[in-house]
């Protein structure tokens, strides 16, 4: 017998979060899962889908040039259950234009039929992650603080990305009231063989790997990556003046915190001994995924050095190729986060952490890129 109504349906949910929050732990929160009609989080993924179609439907209809009052700008949608407020739409619709993406195309991924997907990971953040069907869009809750912050500084987010094209501090594709929209690092994924977030430090920076022939998706720390390195070639002296670009920039914003994430995949037999002519660099972007398991991605979904305008950085070296960007740029270094360093060098002398002052973080990140390349 199937029982019904108010009563039933909240303790339907109580033991489904728990069932939900022991299969967190079982699984050490890690691994991508399918949001399904059983899922806590299944309302609240499509009323997100349907409020950035509706979103990105506004600045189809009203594409105008850029004014000043579209830095500002909030736009405010009702729909039956929810409502969603956009920020500076028209500004974030124009950087998606510049990169080559269609309006049309952002809106179909975004507002797919198939389910988002819910990615658990080992970050203490305490932002949900989702990522459409297709696995190219990253959706992650923002705070009210953070939302803020970046809205304060768009104008410069956008003349730096306007003045470095290539630019490896992550592209923000759509701010809403309050998460925001980014392009997966990790995008295609089909043949990445590791993934690593790197800080620069050695506090809290090892995972433990996923078994060996598990299907879990974990991403790695500095410490897993010791005794490694990027090997580049003749790409490396671009990527040491790029990081070191990008961190200037970010310790301007007095900022710390981010992440330089990193992947990388084997290339194909035949892309070995080929020189990085534009044909070349086109057939591999062709090749960074399997034809029988996903479509073949054009060149606008990458960021093919150095011919390209794009939110990814794809740069093969002489055996892999790597995928890199920088990520969450929203920690500001006030009085918390100088509390906290003080407290972390009592706790930890003669460590590495991760709080420390804007212009250390930016030393020390580009030291490990200096480091770990070759």
């Amino acid at each position: 017998m199937e029982m019904s109504g108010p009563g039933v349906s909240r303790h339907s949910r109580t033991v489904k979060r728990r069932w939900w929050g022991r299969l967190r732990q079982q699984w050490k929160l890690l691994g991508l899962f399918e949001i399904d009609q059983q899922h806590e989080f299944y309302s609240l993924t499509c009323m997100m889908k349907e409020g950035l179609c509706a979103a990105v439907q506004n600045t189809i209809d009203n594409r105008l040039p850029l004014s000043e009052d579209d830095y500002t700008l909030e736009v405010t949608q009702i729909h039956k259950d929810f409502r969603m407020e956009t920020y500076a739409g028209p500004v974030f619709a124009s950087l998606r234009r510049s990169l080559g993406m269609t309006e049309k195309e952002y809106q179909q991924s975004l507002s797919s039929e198939g389910s988002y997907l819910q990615f658990i990971s080992n970050s203490k953040s305490k932002a949900d992650f989702f990522l459409t069907n297709d696995k190219r869009f990253f959706l992650k809750t923002q705070s009210k603080r953070e939302v803020r912050f970046l809205l304060s500084n768009l104008r410069i987010y956008m003349e730096h990305l306007e003045k470095y094209p290539h630019s490896l501090v992550h592209v923000v594709f759509c701010v809403q009231k309050y998460f925001i929209v980014m392009q997966s690092v990790f995008y295609p994924d089909d043949r990445i063989t590791a993934r690593y977030d790197i800080k620069g430090c050695e506090v809290s920076r090892w995972t433990d790997p996923a078994p060996e022939g598990s299907q879990i998706i974990v991403v790695l720390k500095d410490l897993n990556f010791e005794g490694q390195f990027i090997q580049l070639d003749q790409q490396r002296p671009w990527l040491l003046r790029q990081v070191k670009i990008d961190t200037a920039f970010l310790q301007t914003l007095n900022v710390l915190d981010y992440s330089l994430l990193l992947a990388h995949q084997p290339l194909h037999q035949d892309e070995l001994s080929q020189s990085l002519s534009f044909a070349t660099l086109i057939m591999r972007a062709k090749k960074s995924v399997n034809a029988t398991s996903s479509p073949t991605p054009t060149s606008q979904n990458r960021r093919l050095l150095p011919n390209f305008k794009n939110p990814l950085h794809v740069i093969d070296g002489p055996e892999q190729r790597y995928f890199i960007g920088i990520i969450d740029i929203f920690t500001v270094y006030g009085f918390k986060k100088r509390l906290e360093h003080l407290w972390k060098s009592l706790r930890h002398p003669r460590q590495t952490f991760s709080t420390v002052s804007p212009p250390a973080y930016c030393h020390r990140l580009c030291q490990w890129v200096q480091d770990h390349t070759k």
